[in-house]
């Protein structure tokens, strides 16, 4: 099967059970309506619902919707990685049930592809309306990620609030942040001075990464944890500053989502 028809059957899915959902809530049918069911394709309907969060009483939805369908619309690997968050969302957190609950309610998911248009801008120097996607979702969804900032796909981003990821900063596909991570700078250094997060990382909740250091592959980071300097592949560190505490025997922290330090 071929991404477009992958894409296609994520799209039917997402439909069939927004109908169910307006059956079993008829107050929200409007909303399931103008949000979902209207549209023809998922991009249209992610187009929609990211420009009608973001827009304000100066930037009117409709110009923003235009703006991410041709960041959408630019390459195949903007809405692949979209469709790669969702299934992380869908397959990573316990609380999600539906594939369409990441797209009409999960604000880290939403923050994502709002980075991944302003990311977009950037690229084609358009960095003005960049920085107003990432002032508006630092608003909206309480997730702050600079347009320069490299984010990869399979990226899952729960609860969303709190969130901070820096200019120079680099995160791998498959990587999973809880609320309250900062990837930032120690406050002194300019150029590349921010965090490099490899493959299979956890971010547990309220870490700090800071600086240019790298967080190998199938790492994790306990909650609360202050990281100052390069964590190896494979192992767990906590603590303030963090310090090595453990290994991963074989496991992939950002799909395990175990928080325990062993």
């Amino acid at each position: 099967m071929d991404n477009k028809d992958s894409i296609k059957d994520i799209w039917t899915i997402i439909q069939d059970e927004t109908k169910r959902r307006v059956e079993a809530e008829p107050v929200l049918a409007s909303f399931f309506h103008t949000t979902v069911l209207e549209h023809n394709s998922f991009s249209s309907a992610v187009a929609d619902l990211i420009a009608n969060d973001l827009g304000s009483s100066s930037v009117q939805p409709m110009m923003l919707r235009s703006v991410i369908k041709d960041a959408i619309n630019s390459s195949d690997e903007i809405l692949e990685g979209t469709i790669d968050d969702l299934l992380a969302a869908k397959e990573k957190d316990p609380s999600c049930k539906y594939l369409s609950e990441p797209l009409l309610f999960f604000k880290g998911f939403k923050s994502l592809q709002s980075h991944r248009v302003a990311s977009w801008l950037w690229a084609n120097e358009r960095h003005t309306l960049a920085h107003y996607f990432q002032s508006r979702t630092s608003e909206v969804y309480g997730v702050d990620i600079h347009p320069a900032a490299k984010l990869g796909k399979g990226i899952m981003i729960d609860h969303g609030t709190g969130v901070v990821i820096g200019e120079t900063s680099v995160v791998e596909d498959n990587v999973s942040i809880f609320q309250g991570v900062t990837l930032g700078g120690t406050g002194k250094d300019t150029g590349d001075r921010h965090p490099k997060v490899r493959e299979g990382v956890l971010l547990s909740a309220a870490s700090t990464v800071l600086g240019n250091v790298e967080i190998g592959r199938n790492a994790k980071i306990a909650a609360g944890s202050v990281v100052l300097e390069d964590v190896r592949e494979g192992t767990t560190v906590a603590g303030v500053p963090a310090k090595e505490v453990g290994q991963e025997q074989g496991t992939i922290p950002a799909d395990e989502i175990d928080h325990s330090i062993k």
